[in-house]
């Protein structure tokens, strides 16, 4: 008699190396974050742990539970606190990331400095532990920023282990990572940087900093197109994602929280790069405007929120006749896919010649502008370019354009118009309802416009009210 066999289906399964993403059967691309190349098989799908015999801390009803723990502490630079809502979390994982060079190690060594010294009589210690540079290169950068304090202790490790180790004997209340693709495991396989090594260095130092109630401050490299180093799960297990910003030839810096646990992600730190240090700066309005104080046509000002902050900024438009086929579209520091669809605006619905003109735009001071509010701003500064017109002095533009060619409401208006009235701006070009939704400051002209037809009319060719006594900004 025949013995039937009883098979047991082994069900093998692919796995991104990127983003964890699975599949049944292999393909060369992710069908979840798009990269080539990161599907690899990931064995057999079954489930091998099992329940624990004893749970340490139970689980305790949501009221019950301690929010002193969660209680941020700032770290002495308001800039930066601003961004995390406050200061940093015990046992917060803050991930920064950045070009090279933009002054990503400069801001935490500050950081640090600043930490260690407010709490010298307090016993906050503070650990900095670098893999790209010696003891003596920090320590010299310290002295240079005045970041020098007794209680922050400074390490140069590669090894996970070392490090551990150094926190385990120090036992900081802060500890900072520059950077995490330095740092390697020698139980994981593969070279510094690589995908498993860094999801091996990221997840012990967050089991260490939530077990300890440490707050990790990780310096992350980034690609050649701007995005973070590493596997995709990096950003996912830390707690806030900050991306430092700005022209490496400027000296403004911007840092943004793109993830933020603690507090909103719309907010923006601005500091001033110098010899000596970087310096947080409270009213960053007037670097980014240009300063002269003759009239110039391609130019207008607008005013952007980031956050519960507005910043004034001042857009630049050049448009010439080309003589190629194809017309160029240059931007700097402002969103080219919004600027082309402005230019499309412009050439249909308010028959802008610009089809055959080449188009250049900018910001000043490095700032990029990716708010909708500063479309209106680009397109009178379009206009003007394309009339040789310059905007009547002391006017501000804020709006959205739509591709119907109207003008749309914008949030926080009249914290706008309180900004420019501050800054000595007389007159402003608006969408509609701004009138009736609040006070106006005293001293600001407000135009509505409701299509961008209206608006490159009566901005560039209405005298504005008082407009022999009106001055440009102070």
């Amino acid at each position: 008699m025949a013995t039937s066999t009883r098979r047991t289906a082994r069900a093998t399964a692919f796995r991104c190396t990127e983003c964890g993403w699975q599949t049944a059967k292999w393909v060369g691309r992710c069908g979840e974050c798009r990269e080539w190349g990161s599907v690899a098989e990931a064995g057999a799908v079954t489930a091998r742990t099992p329940a624990a015999a004893s749970v340490e801390r139970p689980a305790v009803p949501i009221a019950e539970v301690d929010l002193s723990h969660a209680v941020a502490r700032p770290t002495g630079v308001a800039e930066f606190d601003r961004v995390l809502g406050g200061g940093l979390t015990p046992g917060a994982v803050v991930l920064v990331a950045g070009e090279p060079g933009i002054g990503k190690s400069t801001l935490l060594l500050d950081v640090a400095g600043r930490a260690a010294r407010a709490g010298e009589h307090g016993d906050r210690t503070v650990l900095y532990v670098s893999g790209e540079e010696s003891a003596a290169q920090v320590r010299a950068r310290a002295e240079r920023i005045e970041a020098m304090a007794r209680s922050l202790y400074l390490a140069a490790e590669t090894d996970l282990g070392t490090l551990l180790a150094h926190v385990e004997q120090v036992r900081p209340e802060l500890l900072v990572v520059d950077s995490v693709q330095t740092v390697s495991s020698s139980e994981v396989e593969g070279s510094a940087g690589n995908v498993a090594q860094v999801r091996e260095v990221a997840a012990s130092l967050i089991q260490v900093a939530k077990s300890r109630g440490i707050a990790v401050l990780l310096v992350g490299h980034v690609t050649k197109d701007g995005s973070i180093a590493g596997p995709r799960v990096l950003e996912h297990l830390v707690d806030v994602v900050v991306q430092f910003e700005g022209d490496r030839h400027s000296r403004l810096r911007l840092v943004r929280a793109v993830k933020n646990r603690f507090g909103p992600t719309d907010e923006v730190g601005c500091f001033d790069l110098s010899d000596v240090g970087i310096v947080g700066l409270t009213d960053p309005s007037g670097l980014f405007l240009s300063g002269r104080t003759a009239q110039v046509p391609g130019t207008c000002v607008t005013v952007t929120l980031e956050g519960r902050r507005p910043l004034v900024t001042e857009v630049q438009a050049l448009v010439t006749s080309s003589s190629l086929a194809t017309p160029r579209r240059a931007t700097s520091g402002l969103d080219a896919a919004r600027v082309n669809m402005v230019l499309a605006v412009l050439d249909k619905r308010a028959s802008a010649p610009i089809g055959g003109s080449d188009a250049y735009l900018s910001t000043v001071g490095g700032v990029r502008l990716t708010e909708p509010a500063a479309d209106l701003a680009v397109t009178m500064a379009l206009a003007g370019a394309i009339t040789d017109r310059p905007l009547p002095p002391g006017t501000v533009a804020f709006g959205e354009v739509g591709l119907a060619g109207e003008i749309r409401p914008v949030t926080g208006a009249h914290r706008r118009l309180a900004e420019a009235a501050r800054l000595g701006f007389t007159r402003a070009v608006v969408p509609p309802g701004v009138l009736g939704g609040g006070p106006v400051p005293e001293g600001v002209q407000v135009l509505e416009v409701a299509t961008v037809a209206e608006a490159v009319t009566r901005a560039l060719h209405e005298a504005p009210a008082g407009h022999a006594a009106a001055g440009g900004p102070r």
